[in-house]
């Protein structure tokens, strides 16, 4: 039992040599939802706060970062959300991803299921409450609106 703890705790320094790449893509203010669509600093900062760490080039990452296997899990994460919904490069998408993406995050946000519990035990500040989640939810429902009359594109349902 000794040798497996010493085995254990040996790994778990070794790990700590392999730290992850905190480095965020330089910021494209031109292609950023909050600057383009030029968002009400009330709401911006309710998204900034609960989305922007996993899903925009502006990742913030805390001290906690710094710790193997922790910091790759949280890279994994990062990536992931960045992969499926990256606010800071949305002027990129084409209209329809625009408005399905839009009306993907309303609806993970109207089940809440974004943000994630495990983000907001870390950062209560993406913590919403029913008023702030009301007010993201309209705002998004807004633009994504506001992009299917633009480029008319139909209405989407929600999936059962």
């Amino acid at each position: 039992m000794k040798k497996i703890l010493v085995i254990l705790l040996v790994a778990l320094v070794l790990i700590q040599f392999f730290p992850i790449d905190k480095n965020n893509p330089a910021p494209t203010p031109g292609m950023d939802l909050l600057k383009i669509k030029n968002t009400p600093e009330a709401t911006a900062t309710l998204i900034r706060n609960g989305c922007y760490d996993c899903h925009s080039n502006e990742s913030k990452y805390p001290w906690y970062s710094n710790v193997q296997p922790i910091a790759w899990f949280l890279k994994d994460h990062i990536d992931e959300g960045r992969k499926e919904l990256n606010f800071s490069t949305f002027a990129t998408y084409e209209p329809k991803r625009q408005a399905h993406k839009l009306f993907e995050a309303v609806d993970m946000i109207e089940k809440g299921e974004m943000p994630l519990d495990s983000y907001i035990l870390a950062h209560p500040e993406a913590k919403y409450t029913e008023a702030q989640k009301q007010q993201v939810i309209q705002y998004l429902k807004s633009l994504e609106k506001e992009i299917r009359v633009l480029n008319d594109l139909p209405a989407e349902t929600a999936k059962k």
